[in-house]
Parts: structure tokens; sequence; C-alpha cells
């Protein structure tokens, strides 16, 4: 496995970002076209993608950072069939070590579905383990998500 990054995305790899985007996120996230989904890039300020590649070329994993309201964010999304094996958390040490600061919205409870029928998982003790801290008093309630903010800072 190797991580890449890059500021511009290729069509290929945006085509990977949406298909890993729609098959692990709760499928009340799902972008119905890679029109949508590109104008959702399109909107973020300052942004950089990380991309996971295996042996074989294939992209299992995206993740990006972008500017928000003063704020670094960050998404990431891993291939469900290498969960637990260490490659997210390679991802986001890759992020870390340009970064001073990194904020995110994680869905916290096991409620939603994927598009594929399986219940989505909540990644919030991944990122617990992975120095992030819960901001318990900012949530995001809507019609499409309910998540928790948090937040990790360098020491």
């Amino acid at each position: 496995m190797k991580i890449t990054s890059s500021i511009c995305l290729t069509e290929f790899q945006k085509e990977c970002a949406y298909n890993l985007w729609n098959n692990e996120y709760p499928q009340n996230l799902r972008y119905k076209t890679i029109t949508e989904f590109d104008e959702y890039l399109n909107g973020l300020q300052r942004k950089k993608h990380y991309f996971l590649i295996d042996d074989e070329e294939i992209i299992v994993a995206w993740a990006a950072t972008f500017e928000r309201n003063n704020e670094k964010w960050f998404a990431i999304i891993v291939n469900s069939a290498i969960h637990g094996m260490g490659h997210g958390t390679a991802i986001l040490n890759e992020i870390k070590k340009e970064e001073q600061h990194l904020v995110g919205w994680v869905i916290d409870h096991e409620r939603d579905l994927k598009v594929n029928g399986d219940k989505y998982l909540s990644p919030l003790t991944f990122y617990t383990k992975n120095q992030f801290s819960i901001l318990p008093n900012s949530r995001i309630e809507s019609s499409k998500i309910s998540a928790i903010k948090i937040a990790w800072q360098r020491e």
C-alpha cells in the first residue's frame, strides 16, 4: 500500500472518491451523480486529497483536507474490506504531518444504512484512538446527518 496526495483530482481519482463516498457512507449522504459530487468538491476551499493505493493500483481509501470557517477540516473514507488493518491511521498520520489542527463531523450512532443495506458503523472510536477529542457541544442534526464534531491538536 502507498499513500499519494494531490491538490487537483484526475477524472479517475474523482470517480474513485465518488464511489468510495457512495459505497461507504450512509445512503442518505449519497450523491446521485458525479456532477453533484463535483459541485461539493468545488465548494471546498484550499483542499488537498490523499489516496491509499493497493498493490494492484486500486484506490482503496480517499481523504481530503479543506478550510471552512477559519478551521482545517477533513474527511476520510476507507473501503470497509480493509477496516481494522491500520490503513486509516496511516492516512491520518500522513495528514497530521502537514497540519497543526483538524476538525470534522463524525456520525456517532449506528442507525444508518449504507447503499448495500449494511449498517453504517460509527468511526468515533477510531478517531478517539487517534488522539481526536469529542466536542460534545458541537453537533449537527439535519435530515441527512446526525453527527458530533471532533478535533485534533498537535501537542
